[in-house]
């Protein structure tokens, strides 16, 4: 079975950002690992794009949206136990 281009592309891709080997690394490290091993028209592009849709580094990297806390300055004392805090 002949692989088209873009098949290529998308092979080359999934060995530099999705094996076990490349481990999901981020964008740049991505143009680390392609740099040396290919090249085709808008490479770059391409690997921005790939690492940006990779459906298991957007899991992996979206926000909690847990909300934290106000910070607020614990006062000075001058005896011990004279004001106790919680977490």
């Amino acid at each position: 079975m002949a692989l088209t281009e873009r098949a290529l592309i998308n092979t080359i891709l999934h060995e530099c950002h999705g094996s076990v080997a490349a481990r999901h690394l981020a964008e740049d490290r991505t143009l680390e690992r392609v740099k040396p091993c290919s090249w085709w028209p808008n490479w770059k592009k391409d690997v921005a794009e790939y690492c940006q849709t990779c459906d298991r580094c957007q899991k992996a990297n979206r926000p909690t949206g847990k909300k934290l806390a106000m910070m607020i300055q614990i006062q000075e004392t001058k005896s011990p136990w004279e004001i106790a805090h919680m977490d």
